[in-house]
Order: C-alpha cells, then structure tokens, then sequence
C-alpha cells in the first residue's frame, strides 16, 4: 500500500488529514511528507471544522483529505459544513462499493474520492492533480460567454454578474468547457482535465460535477440549460 518516495511536488504545500485511523494517518503522513507535503492530522470532524474556520495565516491549508467514516459527525457532515464558507480542495476517503456516499459527497462539494483501500501512489497522483491546478494557466486568461464569466488568472467565475461559487474541480470542468464554446467535450478529456485521470465507465464523478454546476447556475437565476449534455459522450457548454 504504502510505497517509496516518489516524484516531487514543486512547492511544499499543506495538507489537512482528518482520520480516526491513528495508524494509518501515521503511515500516510510518513510518505507524503518524504514527498515534500506538510501534513497536519486531525482525528474527527468537529476539530476539522473549529481548525477551518480560525481565520489565522499559521493555518492555512492547500487540500483536505477527508474520510467519511469519522466518530462524532460524519465526514459528510462536516464537508457540508465547511462548505458554508470555504473552498478548500477536498478529497474524500470512502469504503469500497459505497457509491451513494462517493455521489453524494461530490454533490457536498468534494472535488475528488479515493475508495479504501488504495495505493499511496494513487492518493499522491490524485493531491498532484488537485493542487497543479492553482499554478496551471490555460490560454485564455478571461472568458466570457453569454451572461457566464470566467477569470482564469484568479480562478473566479460568475453568472450575471453575481458570484458563482465552485469547487475546483467544478471551475476546472466549466473553464474547459468555456474553452470548447459550442463543442461537446468527452468524458475522458473533462477527466484527465479536471481530476488528472482516465475516464472509467460507470463512474460518476464527471456527471454529479457537472450537476452541480448546473444548480448552481440555476439558483443564480439561469432559466435554460447552460450545459448541454450528449448522452454517452459528453457536454457542452452552448450559452444563455
């Protein structure tokens, strides 16, 4: 499970690890911190949420891992309550074959899963992808569409000019899709884009984002569909 060091993460980041499984949080701060991450541990989602909302430069965080199964409030739970004033890329550690609690915690607002067990190399892989993100520029460094904008540079969009608040992996699917105007973007390149992996069949993740997003926008006044979905390949994104 737990393998050597592997390639170099460029900038030390922070990651937050919240786990009850004391062993396990020892192995898995072991090997991301000899592959150049910081890691704070936490054991349950009260302490997690209290450390989230301190506004204290000494405790900021670039990713959260989080597991679902946690004593006290649920990893669900807390998600949802971070989610009421903060962004802070999540992934989520789920059980194997509990796909209602993967589909819903990306519906909370997590921008990735890892189903236990799994590889060390695999969650390494997954926190590259996540943080690249913040550094990556595309070409265009402001898009606007129709009622949406999109500042690429400051990693803000907006419907109408009112806020329009996303996950990162949300922003990364809608910014590529706004890149593609009018275009239908397959499953496979909205993944390896926005979560920095293969497509699979059957998985969902790509679909409940984009669910989101779509929400999100309706909520913000949007009264057609934005995001045009082609049954079995992909999305697009056709305007308002």
């Amino acid at each position: 499970m737990f393998g050597q060091k592997a390639t170099m993460i460029n900038d030390k980041k922070n990651i937050l690890l919240v786990d009850d499984d004391q062993e396990l949080c020892v192995l898995l701060s072991d090997f991301l911190e000899h592959n150049h991450l910081n890691i704070k541990i936490l054991h349950s989602g009260e302490e997690a949420i209290e450390l989230l909302k301190m506004n204290n430069p000494n405790h900021n965080y670039d990713l959260l891992i989080l597991d679902i199964m946690l004593p006290g409030i649920s990893g669900l739970t807390t998600l949802k309550e971070i989610r009421k004033d903060n962004w802070i890329p999540v992934i989520m550690l789920t059980a194997s074959g509990e796909e209602n609690d993967r589909i819903l915690g990306l519906e909370l607002g997590a921008d990735d899963y890892l189903p236990k067990p799994f590889n060390s190399q695999e969650l390494l892989a997954r926190i590259k992808a996540i943080l690249r993100r913040s550094t990556q520029l595309i070409n265009k460094d402001h898009i606007a569409y129709g009622l949406i904008e999109i500042s690429i540079k400051n990693r803000k969009a907006a419907y109408n000019k009112l806020p329009l608040k996303l996950t990162g992996t949300e922003f990364e699917i809608l910014s590529c899709l706004a890149s593609n105007l009018g275009k239908t973007v397959n499953k496979d390149e909205l993944s390896e884009h926005a979560l920095g992996r293969s497509f699979v069949p059957y998985d969902r993740s790509i679909d409940t984002h984009v669910s989101n997003i779509r929400t999100k926008l309706k909520n913000l006044g949007a009264e057609k569909e934005i995001i045009y979905s082609q049954r079995g390949v992909g999305y697009a994104l056709i305007g308002d």
